[in-house]
């Protein structure tokens, strides 16, 4: 069973996912056609890229094909429904505790498990990979949870908006809990590498984040862009600048913004920069 957590007084489940390296691999089965399967009491955490089939790798789309049930929030498990004949448990963050908690017990049944998460599960992911490794190794202790990287949205975005990772800071707002330390690395950095934002819906939207920018110091002139269903039929683009995009700060629900809960902010380096604080 998984038990409850208070973000506040910790500790947060990420830290749980990122404690220890995975051990090594076990050799890989062989792809299609072939009855071998992965390494009993192997759980898998596949990044599923935006949501669109087209990006989700070859590998993940075995390890989910392949698995007798599939866990997830109810958003993720519908982009991959159809990529499998899976039993598919789903949940929002209210029922989360009870779904994994069902998933550790088919684990631990013998059954072949795997986690799915939006993009990458190392881009934002944590906290719920740290979830499901402890709900899994509470069942079965010498259960092995590995993460299948997917195509992650900051990814894309960095493609669009021509912003080579070398040259940016990302920073993940979309988590639980005081993301303090987060904003600050966003200040530090503002205008002297090119910020890669993932915002947390719906208190801190790319208005949020603009009008924090702005008054940390920002220059109200650096562009930025925001990246809304990226690979979908309904992908739309806002160009403008930090000063206007404050305009639509404020609020804390989906009426007080004009941008989706599947968005990725960009703010882009001043061109006349040389560098600036990679911490």
């Amino acid at each position: 069973m998984t038990d409850e957590y208070d973000l506040d007084s910790g500790p947060d489940p990420a830290t749980i996912a990122a404690a220890t390296p995975e051990p090594e691999p076990e050799p890989e089965p062989e792809p299609e056609g072939d009855d071998e399967t992965d390494a009993s009491g192997t759980v898998h955490a596949v990044g599923i890229g935006p949501g669109n089939p087209e990006y989700l790798t070859r590998r993940g789309a075995r390890a989910i094909r392949e698995a007798d049930v599939v866990v997830g929030f109810q958003a993720v498990v519908d982009f991959v429904a159809d990529e499998t004949d899976a039993d598919l448990l789903t949940c929002g963050y209210a029922d989360e505790a009870e779904a994994l908690s069902a998933f550790a017990d088919r684990v631990a049944d013998g059954e072949t498990g795997t986690a799915v998460l939006m993009g990458d599960p190392n881009h934002s992911g944590y906290q719920f990979l740290g979830k499901v490794q402890k709900a899994v190794t509470g069942e079965v202790p010498d259960a092995t949870v590995r993460v299948i990287p997917g195509i992650s949205a900051i990814q894309l975005a960095a493609s669009r908006a021509r912003t080579p990772m070398e040259d940016s800071r990302f920073v993940t707002l979309h988590k639980s809990g005081a993301i303090d330390a987060e904003l600050e690395t966003l200040a530090r950095n503002a205008g002297d590498r090119h910020l890669l934002v993932l915002p947390r819906p719906f208190d801190w939207m790319p208005g949020d984040v603009a009008a924090f920018l702005l008054d940390r110091g920002a220059s109200e002139d650096l562009e930025g862009l925001v990246f809304e269903h990226l690979t979908h039929d309904e992908e739309a683009h806002t160009r403008t600048t930090l000063d206007e995009l404050a305009e639509h700060a404020g609020g804390d629900d989906a009426e007080s913004t004009p941008f989706s809960d599947l968005s990725v902010l960009v703010v882009r380096a001043d061109v006349e920069s040389d560098g600036g604080d990679e911490t």
